[in-house]
């Protein structure tokens, strides 16, 4: 099985690799993409692939056992960081996620949600209702002219894909307070191919518990809108976080700068440990401090087949 799986990642050697070390973003290392050659690079990902299937032969041995993993009670907010320190914070409590605002920034520090397999595949369908959150007041409220001619697309932090259960959940995710100024290509490309692939995650492996959010590099960001006392600041970087729990838990992190990315899902993959300290928030804060240790330090995109 080994053999097999060393020769699979040596053939795949038109696909880029970034194994997480050092837990460097490709931009950290020598000013640019790691100097690394495919066969180093895919060797080094087969060893993960290796690693990753030993820890989950026999993941499952029965379906049902599969279906009852499926079924794990999801955490109670598991996926909503620690309180925030140092920065405005308005909490919304929407019907499936949760958003902390930014009135100044008029952006999300972040959003949170646990993704089941029946929020990812139910027959809901996508509205494109973009609208100004009714819970904001008129000096507050973002409204979906704001982003026109700003060139930046009204980018989903919890996409309407993640809420195809209920009607109400699918409205909701189009509430502009879940929304930033986002790069076309990434919002339809890179950003997009995350949000299919945790719904795929969800499937294989029951509840996920999500955040994301901006980053904001400078303290002075660029704004887009043309309201006067309403200007939205611009994301120099995206974050997501992801953590599924069961036999076999995991947890990691992806970092995406805020315009067209090229490469592989790997490359932009770190630990939730580095998201920690490129954001200041504490993920996942509620689990036992060994196991939460021990889940954060760790980026293995391999164990989760990327």
């Amino acid at each position: 099985m080994l053999t097999c799986l060393a020769l699979t990642g040596m053939v795949a050697g038109i696909n880029q690799l970034w194994a997480c070390k050092g837990d460097r973003l490709p931009s950290e290392v020598n000013g640019g993409v790691a100097t690394v050659s495919s066969a180093e690079r895919n060797a080094a990902f087969a060893a993960q692939e290796a690693e990753a299937a030993d820890a989950e032969a026999g993941y499952y041995e029965t379906e049902t056992e599969r279906a009852a993993e499926l079924a794990i009670t999801p955490y109670e907010n598991l996926e909503q960081p620690a309180e925030l320190k140092g920065r405005d914070e308005f909490l919304l409590f929407k019907s499936q996620f949760i958003i902390s605002y930014d009135v100044n920034k008029m952006c999300p520090n972040y959003v949170c949600w646990s993704l089941t397999p029946g929020r990812a595949y139910g027959k809901v369908q996508r509205t494109n209702n973009f609208h100004g959150d009714p819970v904001m007041n008129e000096r507050t409220r973002v409204e979906t002219f704001d982003y026109n001619g700003s060139g930046y697309d009204r980018g989903h932090m919890c996409p309407a894909g993640d809420n195809k259960n209920t009607d109400k959940a699918m409205d909701e995710s189009f509430c502009m307070t879940n929304i930033c100024p986002q790069n076309h290509n990434l919002n339809t490309g890179a950003w997009n191919d995350l949000e299919i692939q945790c719904r795929s995650w969800a499937k294989n492996y029951g509840t996920l518990y999500i955040c994301c959010g901006p980053i904001f590099d400078s303290p002075n960001p660029k704004t887009i809108g043309r309201r006067q006392g309403l200007k939205i600041a611009v994301p120099d970087r995206f974050f997501k976080v992801v953590l599924a729990l069961g036999r076999v838990p995991k947890a990691i992190g992806f970092i995406y700068p805020n315009r067209a990315c090229d490469g592989d899902m790997r490359d932009y993959a770190v630990s939730v440990d580095k998201v920690e300290k490129e954001t200041g928030m504490d993920f996942f804060y509620q689990l036992e401090d060994k196991q939460e240790k021990e889940l954060e330090r760790v980026c293995n995109p391999a164990s989760w087949g990327i």
